[in-house]
This record gives C-alpha cells, sequence and structure tokens, in this order.
C-alpha cells in the first residue's frame, strides 16, 4: 500500500496501516503527532488508511487539533461523571451516557444520573477530569460485533446506547473508543480523538447544566447536560470567559426588563411579547427606516391578513410539511383557517391580481406583515425565538434577465444596514440543496435546483461578495443566502435570508406578458434584511449594550432641574426639543436631582438635561451626554438644532456639539 505526504514523497506501508505508523516513519513526528489530515479530512491516528491516501500529520502547532481535543475532553468528563457517582456509592449501571459531541467553542455530554447535579458537583468533577488527563491514559479503538456491543450495554442497563446500535443499518462497523485500559472507560464513537489523555488542551471548563430531552424529543426522558469549553491557549479561554460575563450583561432579557421594551405574560402564552411604550418607539423607528429605504429602492408597500383558508397553505406548499411549525387550524362554516406562519402565499396573490407587463418587471411588495409559528417551548429565547413576529418582508417578482441586479440590490440593502447599526463582522452563507432531498426535503426538479444556485454563485461572484456555500440547508423552493452576523462582543446572531424561489410561482401559476408577448414565470426574491422586529431589537438590544443611538434611543433626552422653581422652564425645554421632532421628558418627581441624574444614567438616555437659574435666564441648557463631553449654557436653539441633525442622519455616534 502507498500513501502520499505533504512534501509529494511516497511511502510503503502494510495493508491496514494507520497515521501513527506514518508518524513514526518521519523524524520529529513520532511524539508530536496527535491527529492526522487524511485525503483532507482531520481524522486521529487510530484511523485505518486506505491504498493511495494522502496523509498530512496534525500536532498541538495546528488550529483544527482542538476539535480532537475536545471530543476527548467529552469523553474525559463521562469517565469522571461516572467515577464521581461511584465514589458517592452509586452503582456504576446507574449512570447511562447519551451522546457527546463536539459543539463551537467545546463540548457537552448527556446524562442520565441517579440524582439532579449542581454547580458544587461540576467543580469536583472538573477536578477529577483534570486527574484523568494528569494520568496521561492512552486511548485505543477497536470494533465489536453487534451483538457483542448490544449485550455490553444490556449489561450495562443503558437504553440510550442500545437506541443508538439499533438505529444503525446491519454492517456498520461499531467502534469504540477506550482509555485507560480494560478497566477504564470505553465508549460506543466514531471518533475521531487524541491519542492520549493527556494530549488534550489543559484550557477548559466546564460552564454549566442543563436540561435536555433525549434526542430532542419533548415525549422523551430529560437528561441532564453538562457545558465544557476548551481552547488551545490561556488567552483564548480568558477572552471566552470574559465574552460571556459581557454577554450576561447585555442579555437582552435582563436589559429589556431593565429598560421597559418588552415583557411577557403567562396568561397571554409563551412566545409572545407585549411590546412596552419604550420597545414600540424602536419598532416605529425600525419600520420608518424600512420604509423610507424601500421607498427609495422602488419598493411598494401591502398589508395582508393574520388568517387564511387551509387551500392557501396546500396551493403553497407549506402544508402538510410546514405543518409542525403552524398552529392548529380553525373551523369556521365547515372551512379551516390558519394563522399565517409567512407572508408569501399572500404577497403571490397580490401579484396575480391582475395582468402584468414585462414593462412593470421588477414588482417589489413589501410588508412588516405579523406570522405565526408554533415553536416548541424548549427552543423559545427572549425575543430571539418567539411565537409571534413581525418581519421586514417583502417579495420580488422579476425575469431571469433583471435577478442578478436584483438579487445584487438586496445584498447591498443588507450591507447598508450593516453599516448603519455598526455591524463590522458578519457571513454570508449559500445554502444549496442535495440531490437525496429532492422530492422530500426540496422541490424535485434537479434542472431548476442547479440553475437558480448557478445564479446565484454568479450574482455573489460578479457583486464581489464572499460568501460560504453550504450544502443541503436550502429552503424547500430553492437556494437562499443565510446572514449571520456579530454583535459588538462577537456573538453570533442569525440575522434573516435572501432566498430564490422558482417553485412558488409556478404553483400560483404567476406570469407576466414579456417582450415577445407570450406568457412568462418570473423568479421571485424573498428577503428580510431587517429580519422581525423581535430578533432585531434583541440583537440591537446586546449589540448597544442597551445604549441605544440617538435616532434609536426610546428616550432621547431627559430634563432634570437644580430646584422645582425651574420646572416651568424645563417644561418650556422639553415642549421645544418635541415640537422638533424630538423625544424628551420632565423628571419632576420629587428625588434630589442626584437621584434623577442616576435614573437617567439607569435608563442609559442619551442627554441629560440640567436647568438652573443661569440656564432659565439666558435661555440655555446644560447636559451630560453618554457620547459627547459634558457643556454648560448652550443656547437651547443651539442644542435643539444639534439633536435634530443628529438624529435625522441616523449617526452611529453624535458628533461633538461646536459653539
Amino acid at each position: 500500500m502507498q500513501i502520499t505526504l505533504p512534501d509529494g514523497k511516497v511511502l510503503e506501508l502494510p495493508a491496514g496501516a494507520t497515521p501513527r505508523q506514518v508518524a513514526e516513519l518521519i523524524p520529529g513526528l513520532a511524539k508530536a503527532a496527535i491527529g492526522a489530515r487524511v485525503d483532507d479530512q482531520l481524522t486521529d491516528l487510530f484511523q485505518v488508511l486506505s491504498d493511495g491516501a494522502k496523509v498530512a500529520m496534525v500536532t498541538k502547532q495546528d488550529a483544527e487539533i482542538i476539535a480532537l481535543m475536545r471530543h476527548t475532553l467529552a469523553h474525559v468528563m463521562a469517565q469522571a461523571v461516572r467515577e464521581y457517582f461511584v465514589a458517592q456509592g452509586f452503582d456504576a449501571r446507574l449512570v447511562r451516557l447519551g451522546i457527546g459531541p463536539v459543539i463551537e467553542h467545546g463540548f457537552y455530554y448527556d446524562f442520565d444520573l441517579p440524582r439532579s447535579l449542581t454547580p458544587d458537583d461540576l467543580v469536583e468533577i472538573e477536578a477529577r477530569m483534570r486527574e484523568i488527563v494528569k494520568q496521561n491514559l492512552a486511548l485505543r479503538k477497536y470494533e465489536l460485533p453487534r451483538s457483542e456491543a448490544i449485550a455490553r450495554y444490556q449489561a450495562l442497563n443503558d437504553p440510550y446506547k442500545l437506541e443508538l446500535i439499533a438505529e444503525l443499518p446491519e454492517g456498520t462497523p461499531l467502534t469504540f473508543y477506550e482509555q485507560g485500559g480494560e478497566n477504564g472507560f470505553t465508549d460506543l464513537c466514531r471518533g475521531p480523538h487524541v491519542p492520549t489523555t493527556g494530549a488534550v488542551t489543559p484550557h477548559f471548563k466546564l460552564m454549566s447544566i442543563a436540561g435536555a430531552y433525549w434526542r430532542g424529543d419533548e415525549a422523551r426522558p430529560m437528561l441532564q447536560r453538562i457545558y465544557g469549553v476548551a481552547f488551545l491557549t490561556k488567552e483564548e479561554l480568558k477572552h471566552h470567559l470574559w465574552q460571556l460575563e459581557e454577554a450576561k450583561k447585555r442579555d437582552h432579557r435582563k436589559l429589556g426588563r431593565e429598560l421597559e421594551l418588552f415583557t411577557f405574560d403567562d396568561e397571554i402564552g409563551p412566545g409572545l411579547p407585549l411590546w412596552l411604550p419604550r420597545g414600540a418607539i424602536i419598532i416605529e423607528e425600525l419600520e420608518q427606516l424600512a420604509k423610507e429605504i424601500e421607498e427609495q429602492a422602488g419598493y411598494q408597500r401591502v398589508r395582508t391578513p393574520h388568517i387564511t383558508k387551509e387551500q392557501l397553505f396546500l396551493k403553497s406548499g407549506h402544508l402538510p410539511y410546514y405543518a409542525e411549525e403552524m398552529y392548529p387550524p380553525m373551523e369556521l362554516e365547515g372551512v379551516k383557517y390558519y394563522l399565517k406562519p409567512m407572508n408569501c402565499p399572500f404577497h403571490h396573490k397580490i401579484f396575480a391580481a391582475r395582468p402584468r407587463s414585462y414593462r412593470e418587471l421588477p414588482v417589489r411588495l413589501a410588508e412588516y406583515g405579523t406570522c405565526y409559528r408554533y415553536e416548541k417551548s424548549g427552543v423559545l429565547f427572549g425575543l430571539m425565538r418567539v411565537r409571534s413576529m413581525q418581519m421586514n418582508d417583502a417579495h420580488i417578482y422579476c425575469s431571469e434577465a433583471q435577478f442578478e441586479a436584483e438579487f445584487l440590490a438586496v445584498v447591498q440593502l443588507y450591507l447598508n444596514y450593516f453599516k448603519l447599526f455598526g455591524i463590522d463582522r458578519y457571513v454570508m452563507r449559500l445554502s444549496t440543496h442535495s440531490r437525496a432531498g429532492l422530492g422530500q426535503k426540496y422541490v424535485d426538479n434537479e434542472a431548476l435546483w442547479l440553475k437558480t444556485e448557478a445564479m446565484v454563485r454568479r450574482a455573489m461572484d460578479n457583486g464581489g461578495v464572499p460568501y460560504l456555500e453550504v450544502p443541503d440547508e436550502a429552503a424547500f423552493y430553492g437556494p437562499k443566502i443565510d446572514v449571520q452576523i456579530y454583535s459588538a462582543i462577537g456573538k453570533e446572531f442569525t440575522l434573516a435570508t435572501n432566498q430564490v424561489d422558482f417553485a412558488q410561482p409556478e404553483r400560483f401559476k404567476l406570469h407576466f406578458i414579456n417582450d415577445r408577448n407570450e406568457s412568462e414565470t418570473p423568479l421571485c426574491i424573498h428577503r428580510a434584511p431587517l429580519s422581525t422586529h423581535e430578533r432585531m431589537v434583541g440583537f440591537l438590544t446586546e449589540h448597544f449594550a442597551g445604549d441605544f443611538p440617538l435616532w434609536l434611543a426610546p428616550e432621547q433626552v431627559r430634563i432634570v432641574t437644580i430646584a422645582d422653581r425651574h420646572l416651568p422652564y424645563a417644561r418650556q425645554v422639553a415642549a421645544a426639543l418635541v415640537q422638533a421632532g424630538l423625544r424628551a421628558s420632565v423628571d419632576d418627581g420629587a428625588e434630589r436631582m442626584n437621584h434623577k441624574i442616576r435614573a437617567a444614567e439607569l435608563y442609559k438616555i442619551p442627554y441629560t438635561v440640567i436647568v438652573g437659574d443661569q440656564e432659565q435666564g439666558a435661555a440655555q441648557v446644560s447636559f451630560r451626554s453618554r457620547q459627547e463631553p459634558e457643556q454648560q449654557g448652550v443656547p437651547l436653539t443651539a442644542f435643539t438644532t444639534h439633536l435634530q441633525q443628529q438624529a435625522k442622519a441616523r449617526a452611529l455616534r453624535v458628533s461633538p456639539l461646536a459653539l
């Protein structure tokens, strides 16, 4: 058997050889190699090589090795948990193992345990993990016949591993990883792993305990999941822990409550947010922004009802495929009606309401439409995953010749919004179909899929827009660009999608008369660059840490008096600011001035104006700002004009007032 090294050198090896044997033939790599890349796939030293394979060794100096380390740490944690409970007198068979995969930044493992875990347990389990790492236990990979594997887990009384085995097709190799010999820890696993427990990074930490339904099914047992993080360097771990602490401070659920933006109520139901006056102002500002931008771009605004007959979603194909994510139907006069989970079928009907000519195209229909989706209770999360949402939705109907320009215009719209909100980091992912999913997950038309995906690639390439391609993640009716954005502290959010639809126009028999006087089916582009109000406000709250730019702030100016005798003038100042289109209020409470100033700071109000005898006598204001230097004795007219200009420009950060 022959394999090829990165430098082109060819080695002769016996059949069944592994990367470990390759490493032993290369000076300096016998001990340094703890993983391998075989035919461009990251794997471990236990992988059996095939003839003609291209093999490169991976060491601790290679960033990609962290994936193997995290996987082995999941096994180390499982071993530590089992040993911890056995040391407390529990039978080892009462520690049942679910799954323990690698995830972003770390790993987790699901356990069925004889008692509930506590934060104190995590401290003890992590200490035991470090002992296992210190022991530098060797790992071994081996296979077992199905009958022996089943017998092993029957003896351990582990229904979870038995279920995993039962789901594997007959003939599938059942591989196990053992660490610490026959009397150590063994787990059913495909790998890959580092060769010893001592080869993992020491920069790991157990983070939290959470409940997790087995296989994500609410009807199955609730297991206990332990999350851990791991990084190659101490600095990376330290930064990640800082990021998590900062994320807690910025959590939109916490800030939404403190800043009085939104709330939830048990009598109304989970996932159904109530927007409070301050939150409603942010929504109105976002809607106004969208209306202005979309009007300039040639969009027409429409409105559609919240419910519809079942037939509409049967025609669109959302029923029966999307039924689990829709609310159950209500029956009226023998007809089933559904709350709408999306706006697109309604917009298709508006396009079809009258004959269309090629001269009208592209037709761009926009709506902040309210949609309802039945998200499982376990995935509901603040404003990020809700059951009622208002979507910055639009559908563009265009000819094939117009597609590239329209698609790129939508992408540019995203980029313009990113700049406005100070979003410096983002990723655009081109989600494509898979042949295996045709007719089930995707519309069954391979030729159209290939053609449309090529059109999207060409548009992105010609526009110079970088993107990553992700197979088997498309919408059921066409390819899409999924947009991931990152907040000021690097937290990732899924914003929205830009989708191409070749199926719905045909289903709805949409057509226009082309320049040859023939009927032609348009393409449809679905887009929602500002996502939903819920998700966008949630993101912006965390991105700005509640410290919104002036134009977006629910309350822009809070006026505080030095003494009660200054209240009439304070109200004159507020009236002048409101007359100028700004949001201002007077704190006329009985508290002391410093208490009022502190209250304005807690609400993160951009400007706190202070008025006393001097300001009242000269028609001036003194102010404190969250973004510019404190100033005293500023003419009210100059202050008002300054704020007007900054708000109108939707400035991310205000420019200092120059007198």
